[in-house]
């Protein structure tokens, strides 16, 4: 049974406002959780509401398994969830979040699913080493892209074209397919397995990233290697890119998550890191945690082992918000396009979603 509930205040969202200092390797790091004290009280007396959600904080159970994946279309009226238990759920994203479809036909845990750009498709990545195209509107799978060989953990969809899918997957390769066409169109051998991947904001790079601890774009017009980042000390689960496409965002096991500069010529030399974000974490379970950015670019989040989603000013690289209240590792988390509101899947099988205060 599939179901969406209210939680109580406390369960997901800052327990009281404060500033607090935490230390680690030595760095401080002030959590900053806004005040509501001065906020201007709603006609019934309460905080002024900051999005279309019928309660401030919404608990989503439904799936069997762990949440791993989430991804909301880009007009914000849908969230789809990845899970452990072989389906992907669609919900409505706003109002009282009720589940309106079933993406059922994987034969193993679904490790990802993304929205094509003009939300019209899902695709799905899955130990069983394919990667599905299915329609949003219907939820039928129209399409597989088969020809991985290993676990496919990571897809993204382009920016330019709606029909156009990268696949990151075990067997060391990346994939590029287009729905119109037969088999991929383009395959980059990484050398390593792939944890990874994400699209240019044009169609002509592709980033990659996995066990070999390194970001790799990719030239799609010559098929080679256009840059390579040592990037972290681990694996890299997850690449994230900047809504304007000018940064990069990666998320690795070494405990940390950073921002990257992939414009072609940069203003700094050679140097491309620009900030670092500390506070989540990675933990024995070794999950492909994924990390992302908020709309206007501001803010950043990402999934950690702690149980808690963890939000950074972008900027300055201070934590605004951290939130507890799932009882697992946190897997994904995701802003929503419009609103000003986040989601988060975890290994307790359940999702919030829930409204930032402003």
């Amino acid at each position: 049974m599939t179901t969406a509930a209210a939680v109580p205040p406390n369960a997901m969202s800052p327990l009281h406002p404060h500033k607090r200092q935490r230390t680690a390797e030595n760095r401080s790091l002030s959590l900053y959780i806004p005040s509501s004290e001065n906020e201007p009280p709603s006609s019934d007396g309460g905080p002024i509401r900051t999005s279309s959600l019928s309660h401030p904080t919404m608990k989503l159970t439904g799936h069997t398994g762990s949440v791993y994946a989430l991804s909301y279309s880009p007009d914000g009226e849908c969230l789809a969830s990845a899970s452990f238990d072989m389906t992907c759920l669609l919900w409505n994203a706003t109002g009282n979040c009720e589940n309106i479809n079933v993406l059922r036909g994987h034969k193993n845990a679904v490790l990802d699913v993304k929205w094509s750009m003009d939300g019209e498709h899902i695709v799905t990545a899955s130990a069983d080493k394919i990667v599905a195209w299915w329609d949003g509107n219907t939820a039928e799978r129209t399409k597989r892209f088969m020809g991985h060989e290993g676990i496919v953990n990571k897809v993204d969809t382009s920016h330019v074209s709606p029909k156009l899918v990268a696949s990151a997957s075990d067997d060391g390769t990346v994939k590029v397919w287009d729905a119109r066409v037969k088999g991929a169109t383009t395959t980059l051998d990484c050398q390593y397995p792939t944890t990874s991947v994400a699209f240019g904001l044009d169609a002509h790079v592709v980033y990659s990233a996995g066990i070999d601890n390194c970001i790799t774009a990719w030239d799609l017009r010559i098929h080679d290697k256009s840059m390579m980042i040592k990037a972290h000390a681990d694996t890299i689960t997850c690449l994230s890119l900047h809504p304007k496409g000018t940064h990069l965002l990666s998320n690795s096991m070494d405990g940390t998550m950073k921002s990257w500069d992939i414009r072609p010529f940069v203003p700094d030399g050679n140097k491309r890191h620009c900030k670092t974000f500390l506070g989540g974490t990675h933990n024995a379970e070794k999950g492909l945690l994924n990390c992302s950015w908020s709309s206007d670019g501001n803010m950043v989040t990402g999934g950690s082992a702690d149980k808690v989603v963890h939000i950074w000013d972008e900027m300055t690289s201070e934590e605004l918000y951290y939130l507890p209240g799932h009882k697992g590792c946190v897997n994904a988390v995701v802003f929503h396009p419009k609103e000003n509101v986040v989601a988060s899947g975890s290994s307790d099988k359940a999702i919030f979603v829930g409204e930032l205060s402003s």
